[in-house]
């Protein structure tokens, strides 16, 4: 039975793009040729990442001739919405409160980003009223 596909991006799809936020549009040779720098990767394993991302509608493309040139459709700040979101959603009973309190008990926040984020909130709640 086939595996259900992530409404997240996966690892190797944040790689292919991570490429096309850079480079706006790109052909499948130059995605591989790009990931290429970091870790040996087939062009056809570029080319089905593609065409998942195409399904999930993170990507569309035009032709140029015989190739298919993409581009990004969802922004990377999109993409991290949506990543987080799901992750509190799964893992925290969709509360972002409880997603923030394990940060801060896990330590996973410096003292100095902590005393900015707190800062931040206080900006916004006088904003609000």
């Amino acid at each position: 039975m086939a595996r259900a596909t992530s409404k997240t991006l996966t690892e190797a799809e944040q790689r292919v793009m991570d490429v096309l936020w850079r480079c706006e549009e790109a052909s499948v040779r130059d995605v591989a040729d790009a990931l290429a720098q970091e870790r040996d990767v087939a062009y056809n394993t570029v080319l089905t990442i593609l065409g998942i991302l195409h399904k999930k509608k993170y990507v569309e493309f035009r032709r140029d001739g015989r190739a298919h040139i993409y581009r990004a459709v969802i922004s990377e700040n999109e993409a991290q919405r949506e990543a987080v979101d799901n992750l509190v959603s799964r893992f925290f009973g969709g509360s972002s409160n409880a997603f923030a309190q394990y940060l801060v008990d896990e330590k996973a926040i410096d003292p100095d980003e902590l005393r900015r984020l707190k800062s931040m909130t206080q900006k916004a709640r006088k904003k609000g009223t």
